[in-house]
């Protein structure tokens, strides 16, 4: 019964927006806001005008090579590498890499399953013992065999960098070839997610050097602390690789490789081969102002990036389908909490109230964005699902009301000048700068809005974009006063939005790359005093909100989340971010799934639809 309803309700919420984006689809042009017309619309939104674009290609002819362009921005070598391990500037192509080096498992969102990858099969041995069994006879692309000393070798590496994962396991230990035990330090029902999803799975005859490293630090006591390690980690880090081998269906070619595009052949020896249709992937090289004008032109089949209203009414208009899946998180305001008045709950809260978020959302995504009406740090989709009707009616939603926003800041004994500009309690001008990654259409547009808005308000904001591969280091090393970076998860358990929210671009360093240097980040402290909850220990509560596999009692611990979170406002929410991918038929690609099917439930990038529908041969070329 629970399986089925969290499919309707989250269906339902799919469908809602399937429809409104074809209710807006049909409104007359004029019908968009007048007042903003630069903010909907993309760098390259018009150029070229689908008119202008080069032909599509005809459908393939019948015992021609079949293929399935994408597209994913990369950096090309030298900058770029293919240490698929640290993530600053790996060639590792997103959501495509998972048809490289694969994870154990996807999670089927609709039907609360696991679709196997580089696992076959999984089951609890006990209460503390996750076993999972591999696929006998599976070979890598450089012929070596795939046994259970990979996966052995592949999380002894993530120990290394210090992911979340180790800290719920004590071991993990291989049975025989094909069975591996991880040992938990205690039950948990989040951990088959960390490690059946969240670990790619590489091989040994690459990294199994560094995981010998790793292990004979870990015999003779070392730890994180001891300079050994942090020596070790430094030489992992600058650690080049000639190309990454792969276990999956395709295989990156790393001769193919130049600044726009890149070509992953089947790989013929994989056990996944035979699932799936198309000969080959070709992916281009590329943000949003990139993808624009390949998509209109019907040169590539798909995109995952973040398009405004106006190119997604062009594709609409040029017969391309765009599928609305949701994606369980979002951008938001992130405060560097050492900045007076950013420390501040109050002017935190007070901003909340200035800021018009249905008009954010519809400048920089139209209807595939919709604000949070529990402003709880997760996804609204999942909130029925965890939070009772208590603390539903304890949260506060933040509807736009500049009146309590300026009573607020009065209170706190702010002033606003003869210039309109606000002054703080200390007698200081309150001008600001927000950044965001230029090449993000949906959050740059967004960023430009929220300037605009703030401005307005009496605080004066200016934006200035940085390029997406450099922002978040930006943002972790503190050296900055507001920005926009991601809320929540693309996850089914709340703890795992909270893990972001409160510690992904913190001092307390969530699950940080071990390629970038450690640094304050937002700097908000941990431990707070809440009118909601007195004095809580967020991390302590992120922590036991995932230990166990007692639900009810986890959901105590997130309900207590959910209303210091709504008090706190580590950041600002805007809005909840859907797809709105287009998705070319019948040129390369024979069709997609109509919008009503479930696999759209597992969003664009988390358990992405698209991969899934790729691998288990369910999308089918042209013949």
């Amino acid at each position: 019964m629970k399986k089925r309803t969290l499919f309707v309700l989250l269906l339902a919420l799919m469908l809602a927006v399937v429809v409104s984006a074809c209710a807006q689809q049909s409104a007359p042009a004029t019908e968009k806001p007048a007042e903003k017309p630069a903010a909907t619309e993309a760098p390259k939104a018009e150029e070229p005008k689908a008119t202008e674009a080069p032909a599509a290609e005809a459908p393939a002819e019948e015992g021609a090579v079949t293929e399935f362009r994408g597209i994913w921005p990369y950096v090309v070598p030298p900058a770029g590498h293919f240490n698929t391990f640290v993530t600053s500037n790996r060639v590792t192509l997103g959501i495509y890499y998972n048809l490289m080096q694969p994870p154990l498992f996807l999670y089927m969102w609709a039907d609360e399953d696991w679709l196997p990858m580089a696992g076959k099969s999984w089951e609890w041995a006990d209460d503390t013992t996750l076993r999972v069994h591999l696929p006998e006879g599976a070979v890598w692309s450089d012929g070596s065999k795939y046994t259970s000393q990979d996966v052995l070798d592949t999380f002894d590496i993530v120990r290394l960098q210090g992911l979340t994962v180790w800290n719920f396991l004590d071991s993990v230990e291989a049975v025989d070839d094909v069975t591996v035990d991880f040992k938990l330090k205690e039950p948990s029902n989040t951990v088959p997610r960390r490690v059946l999803r969240e670990i790619n799975i590489r091989n040994s005859s690459t990294y199994g050097d560094y995981a010998d490293k790793v292990r004979a630090l870990l015999a003779d006591g070392k730890t994180k602390d001891d300079p050994e390690w942090q020596t070790l980690l430094q030489e992992f880090n600058e650690f080049r690789p000639d190309g990454i081998v792969a276990l999956g269906p395709y295989m990156l070619d790393t001769s193919s490789l130049t600044e726009s595009q890149v070509v992953l052949p089947k790989n013929k020896t994989s056990f996944m081969a035979d699932q799936v249709k198309f000969d080959r992937l070709v992916i281009f090289n590329g943000e949003t102002p990139d993808a624009t004008p390949l998509m209109l032109s019907k040169e590539a089949d798909y995109a995952t990036h973040g398009f405004p209203p106006a190119t997604d009414k062009q594709f609409q208009a040029e017969g391309i389908r765009v599928i609305r899946g949701p994606n369980y998180n979002g951008p938001a305001l992130y405060f560097n909490h050492d900045v007076h008045p950013f420390e501040l709950k109050e002017f935190r809260e007070a901003l909340a109230y200035a800021i018009n978020r249905d008009e954010n959302g519809i400048v920089a995504m139209g209807p595939s964005a919709k604000p949070s009406q529990y402003m709880a740090g997760f996804s609204d989709n999942l909130a029925p699902m965890w939070l009772n009707d208590e603390t539903k009616g304890k949260l506060n939603p933040y509807a736009f009301d500049r009146d309590k926003a300026t009573k607020m800041l009065e209170d706190l004994g702010f002033t606003k000048g003869d210039d309109g500009v606000w002054v703080d309690d200390k007698g200081t001008r309150m001008e600001f700068e927000l950044t965001a990654p230029s090449e993000f259409a949906d959050w740059s547009a967004a960023a430009e809005n929220l300037a605009e808005q703030l401005t307005d308000f009496g605080i004066k904001t200016s934006f200035r974009g940085i390029t997406y591969s450099e922002h978040p280091a930006l943002i972790k090393s503190g050296k900055f006063e507001l920005a926009i970076r991601e809320w929540g998860a693309g996850n089914p358990h709340p703890q795992f939005a909270y893990s972001i929210d409160f510690n992904a671009y913190n001092r307390t360093g969530g699950e940080v790359e071990a390629s970038t240097e450690a640094g304050p980040g937002m700097d908000f402290p941990l431990v707070q005093q809440t009118d909601c909850c007195g004095e809580i220990d967020l991390a302590d509560l992120t922590l036991k909100a995932g230990t166990g596999k007692d639900k009810d009692e986890q959901m105590k611990y997130i309900n207590e989340l959910a209303l210091a979170y709504n008090e706190l406002l580590p950041q600002i929410p805007l809005w909840e971010r859907y797809g709105n991918n287009p998705a070319v038929e019948g040129i390369r690609v024979k069709q997609w799934p109509p919008d009503d099917d479930p696999v759209y439930l597992n969003g664009t990038y988390a358990d992405a639809f698209s991969i899934v529908l790729i691998v288990t041969g369910q999308l089918e070329p042209v013949q």
